[in-house]
């Protein structure tokens, strides 16, 4: 397979080696197949721009990692090309302190 990440071709953008998903940078037609990152997935429904599929299988409780970080919690098993949301997604955001100790 080929990694088809770096250019319009593919529709998905793979941020970081270690990102588990990918994100959609044009709008996705259900059943698509994409090659991207040496996985094959499947578009499950139709997705607009900037939404999450897991570009591999993520278990439940596992990070899901965008830019190489955590930006949740998988709340339920979601597999490979599963559209990622709130619906399989616990947000791991948090308020941040600013350097007066005090919310921004």
């Amino acid at each position: 397979m080929t990694d088809q990440s770096d250019g319009p071709v593919s529709g998905l953008l793979h941020l970081h080696p270690r990102d588990n998903i990918v994100v959609a940078i044009r709008p996705l037609t259900k059943g698509e197949m994409i090659e991207i990152a040496d996985a094959r997935i499947r578009v499950p429904r139709n997705l607009a721009l900037g939404h999450k599929l897991a570009l591999r299988d993520i278990s439940a409780g596992d990070d899901v990692l965008k830019y190489g970080a955590p930006i949740g919690r998988a709340s339920c098993d979601i597999g490979a090309g599963d559209h990622v949301h709130l619906h399989n997604l616990a947000s791991r955001y948090t308020v941040i302190q600013d350097i007066e100790g005090t919310n921004a």
